[in-house]
């Protein structure tokens, strides 16, 4: 025994096999580990909403996000399940706490527990307040850039007029600006109605996260043709006739409404009526056709009325020959002269008699 012990081919056999044993028995154990490894995954659910427990009724919490992703890592036919089933939930309890901010850790059910379970994010700060609901009036506007040249917004009206919000007493408090926004195609030239969504916003235009009732309403746009009241200007034109003179005009109405480009309407002083002089021949109300001025569109009236009071100078000449006759022209005494002569032509017959 001694001798086969001393001989070196019994020593390389021996060493041999140890290192055939060794080889084996590593490469079970890697085996072992890659099956178990290969059975392992991890995989993310995105946007798993979160239930919150608290009074509903009287509270608001701010604060909480409304979804999370979880991230479970275990074997790999208990996360496909679980992401298949999404029969789990993620939860926070507040109903034991009080008004004011806390900390708070986001918990899961319904999960396997051979699973890890990760929540992002697991801890929150959340503010609990008082529930305040408020009427507020509601604010129409429209970018008056929409509106064509010449025309102006005449008034906006929001049916209903007032808005309920509800939220957070904070929230509520920090209230600015209730407003419906109307949009449109540009050139805008006539009234329409449409149906706005009503926004809540702070002081700096800020959206609040509020609950509104109604969330929209119906806004009427009023939209109008520029226009202007402006004076009429007698323009006199011609010369009145010789026996005619012209003692009053008179205008019927004294001021017009212009419409048209709001530069040029504000740019006239008035409006211009030419009264030819020399077709006034008596006393009465004539009637003038205006002219519109370049730039304005209509014209509240296209005709004026114009009073004429005259006198007739030939009707003051002729006045006293009808009141008194005129006297006899001193030449017609010396017709009695045949008279005269007659009475020597008497006297003369009677000398022959």
């Amino acid at each position: 025994m001694d001798k086969m012990m001393d001989s070196p081919w019994v020593l390389r056999i021996i060493a041999l096999f140890l290192a055939c044993l060794l080889f084996f028995s590593v490469r079970t154990e890697l085996t072992s580990s890659n099956k178990t490894t290969s059975n392992e995954q991890t995989d993310v659910i995105r946007d798993v909403p979160v239930d919150v427990f608290y009074d509903n009724e009287n509270l608001i919490v701010t604060g909480l996000p409304k979804t999370v992703d979880v991230t479970i890592k275990g074997p790999m036919q208990l996360v496909l399940q679980a992401k298949a089933a999404k029969d789990f939930s993620v939860f926070v309890d507040l109903s034991n706490l009080l008004i004011g901010k806390h900390n708070v850790r986001l918990q899961y059910e319904n999960i396997s527990n051979k699973l890890q379970v990760t929540l992002d994010p697991a801890m929150v700060n959340v503010n609990i307040e008082e529930k305040v609901t408020q009427e507020f009036r509601v604010d129409p506007e429209m970018n008056n850039r929409l509106i064509e040249e010449g025309f102006f917004l005449k008034g906006m009206t929001a049916k209903p007029a007032t808005v309920y919000v509800t939220g957070a007493k904070s929230a509520i408090e920090s209230i600015s600006y209730v407003k419906a926004t109307v949009t449109g195609e540009q050139g805008l030239t006539e009234p329409f109605s449409q149906v706005a969504a009503v926004k809540v916003l702070d002081r700096d235009l800020n959206k609040l996260d509020v609950t509104i009732e109604p969330e929209t309403v119906k806004v009427k746009v009023d939209i109008a043709e520029y226009s202007k009241e402006l004076p009429v200007v007698m323009k006199e034109i011609g010369k009145a006739p010789d026996d005619v003179t012209i003692n009053e005009l008179t205008l019927n109405q004294k001021m017009v409404k212009v419409y048209g480009r709001k530069s040029i309407i504000d740019s006239l002083n008035g409006i211009p009526v030419e009264v030819d002089l020399s077709k006034i021949t008596e006393s009465k109300t004539y009637e003038y056709d205006v002219k519109l001025p370049e730039g304005v569109t209509k014209i509240s009236d296209s005709k004026i009325k114009i009073k004429a009071d005259i006198t007739k100078v030939e009707q003051e000449k002729t006045t006293p020959t009808t009141s008194t006759p005129p006297p006899s022209p001193p030449t017609e005494e010396p017709n009695t002269t045949p008279s005269d002569e007659n009475t020597p032509t008497e006297k003369t017959e009677d000398i022959d008699s």
